[in-house]
């Protein structure tokens, strides 16, 4: 129990049990190691937020049969997922003394029929019809993929006919192993791309800028480079600066085009190719500025270039390549560019009209022949990005890279998003998605995203997840999962209540993981998930069984028992290992205690700002402390030899993967997101400068004497 929550708010223990029947749990473990609890009113929310009624005694007794009797009424369960290799059973419910025979179609078109199992278990009544429960055995030589359950029920009693149900079985690598390209380990580098401009640039990082980047690091020995979600934001209006918080996981956003490089342009007429590069002028003085980045006004000067590209029509040849990328992407792609033409024509969603809030109905088909032509262009402008997207995939392993991009997969999406308005019933309603209190951000977080309904992704045989993670996997070698957590439980905060009046939802992690690793697997690419903050240990040793890497960073890998950094020996092989992240300042700033100074002018902090300023300064003293017992620091050094013998000391553990950050090679100290604040702080601004304050742009960068320094410190220490 929290010390918060009143004794007239605490739960009954017939409401624990229907929470947790339903996978909401009633105590967890705080960031201080004390038990805790969420209140009555924050269960009862987010119950309602599953479609459970617990309003009253009543309703929690009428809800707990209705979970108990809630399986027997399927017969298939929606989806069944298993690992390859191994033996599993199928329950499958049909009337008592009714025949049954279930056989599996498989992705590649075979049949196979499944033997039945012994099941003792007792017929119960249910809707007033006696139902047994018969198991059949799903074999382990079953190929990866996605195939088909078919149970034939006939000889039904009390003269019901015959019938057949299907469900979703998906067959999932036991364990994803790494390529043997990388060699065992492997390093690189972390960059948010927004930042990271050239000259040729329209005031924010693109496409190109990606793929020299990629060659320029490639040709350095890199493995990989990180870079933050591409998810598309709002199409029109102002933009969301948060790449975390997107409208949809599942499509890019088109800000990263580089305009000329589409192939149209060099067949522009002479006037159409003035109106590109008079809307490039209007913000080309940008690119040479450190100031915070202006996404709207890139936009607009990019969205003026690309409506007239996009006018020129395209060759028979360029047409069909659209027209077969359009097929692929199925509905989803349609949805989506139906929810941005609508955005266009009447703004803010909170200003649709109201008949037009269910994408399903007449008025928004209607509206979707309407507006078929500006359908067409943001399909074309997803076209358009996933082109680029590949060019900088294929620069980045022609360059050497051995896994090439790493995409990066954010938590949720807005609220108000496309995601939301096409597939709402995939989300739970009332509630939005964050995280208790701990260490960094003690009034705990809301992120203000809907979860995903675990009941309804079992449904839909995990649709949303595994159309996201195939079309973001196509054209990257890695994929780093924002709090990978989120695949095991999710804080949800109902509505209304402060961000610590959450509730841990679980999800069923072995389904969610296997699909992921289905995607991966033909994908060819490597899972990491960001596993810091409250994570149990059985999630980490879970992860690391199925060959997905975690996420280290040195400031936050401590001693439990006296809070003394690891010794690098002590670090886990599956793991990306850092120095820092996004959500702290650059390197630099952090040894200047900068994170703490910023979070005090936030209001963030719920201790004293002396006993704060005490424990930062403990926890540098002591990692410069272990660094010179490594030999790897001597007396009054450098801001640049402190942070270069860090990144020494993370290449010394044994991880599969070291992580770089950009911003520590030039010496940037602006930290790009502080967690906890939303317009008091330019979170997702920040182009990449050096440590006075100039702009250090894409052709910079190979001479650049600080990252070329950073660079050769963790060449010469991988060697080593």
């Amino acid at each position: 129990m929290t010390e918060s929550t009143a004794a007239s708010d605490l739960p009954d223990e017939r409401l624990k049990q229907l929470a947790e029947a339903h996978g909401v749990s009633t105590e967890y473990w705080d960031y201080h190691g004390n038990l805790a609890a969420p209140s009555r009113t924050t269960l009862v929310a987010v119950l309602a937020a599953l479609g459970v009624r617990a309003g009253d005694a009543q309703e929690v007794e009428d809800s707990l049969r209705e979970a108990e009797v809630a399986p027997w009424r399927r017969t298939l369960p929606p989806t069944v997922v298993v690992r390859a290799g191994v033996q599993a059973t199928v329950p499958v419910h049909v009337p008592d003394g009714a025949h049954v025979q279930v056989h599996i179609s498989l992705e590649e078109g075979d049949t196979l029929q499944l033997l039945q199992a012994d099941d003792w278990t007792a017929p119960r009544e249910v809707d007033g019809v006696l139902t047994g429960q018969a198991s059949f055995v799903i074999p382990d030589d079953l190929p990866l993929g996605w195939h088909t359950i078919i149970a034939d029920v006939d000889a039904v009693p009390a003269g019901k006919g015959a019938y057949s149900a299907t469900a979703a079985l998906a067959v999932t690598p036991d364990h994803l192993d790494l390529p043997a390209s990388l060699g065992g380990r492997g390093w690189g580098v972390m960059a948010q791309l927004y930042s990271i401009r050239s000259r040729g640039s329209w005031g924010i990082g693109d496409a190109d800028d990606l793929t020299e980047l990629a060659g320029f690091l490639g040709d350095e020995g890199a493995d990989f480079l990180l870079i933050n979600p591409m998810h598309a934001a709002e199409p029109v209006g102002p933009m969301t600066p948060s790449p975390y918080l997107p409208v949809t996981r599942r499509f890019v956003n088109p800000i990263y085009i580089r305009p000329e490089n589409i192939l149209e342009v060099s067949r522009l007429s002479g006037p159409r190719r003035s109106l590109v590069q008079w809307a490039y002028e209007e913000v080309a003085d940008a690119n040479l500025t450190a100031d915070a980045i202006d996404r709207d006004a890139a936009w607009k000067a990019k969205r003026e270039a690309l409506e007239v590209i996009f006018a020129a029509g395209r060759s028979r040849s360029r047409q069909r390549d659209f027209e077969r990328f359009r097929a692929e992407q199925g509905q989803g792609l349609e949805r989506f560019a139906l929810w941005c033409a609508l955005m266009e024509k009447y703004g803010s969603f909170e200003d649709w009209p109201d008949t037009l809030r269910d994408a399903t109905s007449a008025f928004v088909a209607n509206e979707a022949r309407t507006l078929a032509d500006r359908i067409d262009f943001y399909a074309w402008l997803q076209w358009i990005v996933d082109e680029q997207l590949g060019r900088a995939q294929a620069e980045a392993k022609a360059a050497g890279m051995s896994l090439g991009l790493m995409d990066d997969l954010a938590v949720g999406v807005h609220p108000r998003g496309a995601d939301a308005w096409a597939e709402p019933d995939a989300f739970a309603p009332g509630v939005g998605v964050g995280a208790p209190p701990d260490m960094y951000n003690q009034l705990g977080q809301n992120w203000s995203q809907p979860p995903w309904n675990p009941v309804r992704l079992a449904e839909t045989a995990y649709a949303p997840l595994r159309e996201m993670v195939g079309t973001v996997l196509r054209h990257a070698g890695a994929l780093r999962i924002d709090h990978v957590i989120g695949l095991f439980r999710l804080w949800w905060i109902p509505d209304g209540l402060r961000a610590d009046q959450g509730a841990y939802v679980r999800y069923d992690h072995e389904a969610m993981i296997g699909v992921v690793l289905l995607e991966a697997h033909r994908a060819g690419a490597v899972i990491i998930g960001e596993d810091l903050g409250t994570v149990e240990p059985w999630a980490r040793e879970y992860l690391a069984s199925r060959g997905v890497l975690g996420t280290s960073v040195l400031w936050f890998e401590k001693q439990e028992e006296d809070g003394i950094p690891l010794e690098p020996g002590a670090y886990r092989h599956l793991a990306l290992s850092t120095v820092n992240t996004h959500d702290l300042p650059p390197t630099a700033g952090y040894l200047a205690d900068e994170h703490v100074t910023l979070r005090e002018r936030l209001g963030l902090l719920t201790e004293p700002i002396e006993q704060v300023r005490t424990e930062a300064r403990i926890e540098r003293e002591r990692m410069l402390t272990r660094l010179r017992e490594h030999g790897l620091l001597g007396e009054n050094p450098s801001e640049r030899e402190t942070v270069e013998a860090l990144y020494r000391y993370v290449v010394r553990t044994p991880s599969a993967l070291v992580g770089v950050a950009l911003v520590d090679g030039v010496g940037e100290r602006r930290a790009q997101n502080q967690p906890g604040t939303d317009q008091e702080y330019p979170n997702w601004k920040m182009p990449l400068a050096d440590g006075s304050g100039e702009v250090v742009l894409v052709e910079d960068l190979p001479d650049n004497v600080r990252l070329a320094s950073l660079l050769t410190s963790v060449r010469e220490e991988f060697r080593s």
